[in-house]
């Protein structure tokens, strides 16, 4: 028996392969088929099924293009009802795989729909249990991301507790838990970097399975300081729910060289310009009205979080060699108009005469000398601001920027800062594309501000909380 976790750092996602005497299934598959296709061809075997925990908000599935490719079927626990051929299963009804068993576990709570499934091995020994957002490592699902549902999160919350007590916490203690996400992901309020953990570790350390808890107490405690959700997501549960374009369709349109005439073409009809290399590179010089969002960083988060029509067309600057990556990791969040790339670049663009723009950056050391006189704006999210902020600092929490683009006076000089150096160039792009003219990035961020001699007092420190 072969068990593998396939983890996505840019989504905080996880999937599975798990293959049992030449038969395959794949759990909560990404957008791109053909590193599941390439492991089980390597390994001379077959894709039987394709399980899903539930509709995921956050990323688009592949389940409808490995199920084109491989001819296996989808399956979903019970009160999926999805807008394409599947198997819904029953709870607790039994898949073979080779000498192996998937028995379907439904555990509504984080969507009604949502279903655990559970690993009995060859022996008949119940191995490990793949939770979706049911349960992760540290924390459980946040019960507000339901496709169109008449039930509050309220009633959600008190489905998931009813779930967890009687269909997980009964399993012995050495069973493996493998959830959908790790930290990162929206889809908890606090999960843990670790992606795997014994449910025995998770009854001690995991708050919302600690035995004494009632179910007033687990739901008070679930939906307490729920952020908003990302735009995108209901929008990411609607495609995997009904269906998609077909993946390499969208590869092919986005892969494509665009001349600058075609590409200015494209801007002058609508399309978006996303530059998605360094923000080091950016701040150098950019194509004016660029959004950056680097593909170093978070890329597939952002772009959903801030490009609020999931059918806006793209045209991007992508470093040489990244243009498959950037159309694959848009994709992933269902953003599949993705028109092209321009040809050469930003050498192409200078070289035609166009005139570039740039943002002004200063050190951390810089800044300590201007501190008490500059407007910093602090563009990271609630909890970090929460934590430990520069006193005085303007909190313009990036996530939610687009709520309210005229927050700051325009003609006045802003200093802004992150958490590392990423968020705020994305922020500053953002803010420029909306008539914002004076914006200086703080290099290195908060990490950089808290190494210089800018004493505590500056600081709202943790401890005064």
């Amino acid at each position: 028996m072969i068990v593998e976790q396939l983890y996505t750092k840019c989504l905080s996602e996880a999937a599975y392969y798990i293959e049992s005497k030449g038969e395959v299934v794949i759990i909560d598959p990404l957008r791109e088929t053909e590193p599941y296709l390439k492991i089980a061809k390597d390994n001379g075997a077959i894709i039987k099924y394709i399980f899903e925990t539930h509709f995921h908000a956050d990323f688009v599935s592949g389940h409808l293009d490995l199920s084109r490719k491989t001819g296996a079927p989808i399956v979903y626990g019970p009160n999926a009802n999805p807008g394409f051929e599947a198997i819904e299963a029953k709870d607790n009804q039994e898949f073979s795989v080779g000498d192996i068993k998937i028995k379907v576990l439904h555990t509504p709570g984080h969507t009604p729909e949502s279903s655990t499934y559970l690993l009995i091995d060859e022996n008949g020994k119940e191995t490990a249990i793949f939770t979706g957002d049911t349960l992760f490592i540290g924390d459980v699902g946040r019960p507000d991301l339901a496709v169109k549902t008449d039930l509050t999160r309220e009633a959600l919350a008190g489905m998931l507790f009813d779930s967890l007590r009687n269909k997980i916490l009964p399993l012995a203690d050495d069973v493996i838990i493998y959830p959908a996400h790790g930290a990162g992901s929206s889809c908890g309020k606090s999960l843990s970097s670790e992606t795997s953990d014994t449910l025995g570790a998770q009854r001690t350390t995991n708050y919302a399975l600690r035995a004494d808890m009632t179910r007033d107490e687990f739901i008070k405690e679930v939906t307490e300081g729920i952020l908003p959700a990302p735009q995108y997501f209901p929008k990411n549960a609607i495609m995997n729910k009904m269906g998609y374009s077909s993946f390499d369709d969208v590869l092919v349109k986005g892969n494509s060289p665009l001349s600058l005439n075609k590409f200015n073409d494209e801007v002058t009809n609508g399309a978006l310009i996303l530059d998605v290399r360094t923000q080091n590179d950016f701040i150098k010089g950019f194509i004016p009205n660029s959004l950056f969002i680097g593909l170093n960083g978070t890329f597939a988060m952002w772009v959903g979080a801030l490009i609020e029509n999931i059918e806006q067309k793209i045209v991007l600057i992508v470093p040489e060699g990244k243009e498959e990556e950037a159309v694959t990791r848009l994709s992933r969040v269902g953003y599949d108009n993705a028109v092209g790339y321009l040809d050469g670049g930003i050498a192409a663009f200078v070289n035609a005469g166009g005139q570039l723009n740039t943002i002004t950056s200063i050190s951390p050391e810089e800044l300590e000398n201007i501190h008490k006189d500059a407007n910093i704006v602090d563009v990271r999210k609630p909890g970090e601001f929460d934590s430990e902020h520069i006193m005085d600092a303007t909190h313009y929490a990036l996530d939610y920027m687009n709520d309210d683009l005229n927050k700051l006076e325009k003609g006045t000089s802003h200093y802004v800062h992150c958490a590392g150096g990423y968020r705020s160039v994305i922020a500053i792009s953002l803010l420029m594309q909306n008539g914002y003219t004076n914006l200086i990035n703080i290099e290195k961020g908060f990490a950089g501000i808290k190494n210089t001699g800018i004493s505590c007092t500056d600081y709202v420190c943790p401890t005064t909380l």
